[in-house]
């Protein structure tokens, strides 16, 4: 058995724009975005596909995650969600220091605010060691 992601077929460095679009629009519509980012990872990383496409993207809205194609297509085309997107990435720019990706936010505080934040590929020790802190 293989730890890990699979990078089967990585062919492209998009731009990620778009692709939040369609988490943004698909939790707007009840979908987790622990499952819209799978399956954008999965099309990305493992299928090779272009996900700052729109076609792309309309094409794994609707048959990944059983969205309304024609409602996304005209979302992401005309940028309906992308000022959102925008804002929650600044936000987590502020709030966490974020200067690079991947970047991963983890735990909770009394408060609600998430609690663990880093940046970059790590060992499954250090991971072990996040996670413990998070949950005691």
């Amino acid at each position: 058995m293989q730890d890990g992601a699979m990078f089967n077929s990585w062919k492209w460095w998009p731009n990620t724009l778009k692709a939040h679009q369609l988490i943004k629009f698909a939790e707007d519509n009840g979908v987790s975005t622990n499952d819209s980012n799978a399956v954008i990872f999965k099309a990305l990383y493992e299928e090779g596909k272009n996900v700052s496409l729109t076609n792309v993207l309309v094409q794994i809205g609707a048959d990944d995650l059983n969205l309304d194609g024609e409602a996304l297509e005209k979302y992401i085309s005309n940028d309906l969600g992308a000022s959102a997107v925008q804002d929650e990435i600044e936000v987590g720019r502020r709030r966490h220091r974020i200067s690079s990706v991947p970047f991963f936010v983890i735990g909770k505080d009394e408060g609600g605010t998430f609690s663990k934040g880093f940046s970059g590929a790590q060992s499954p020790r250090t991971l072990y060691q996040v996670f413990k802190d998070v949950t005691g």
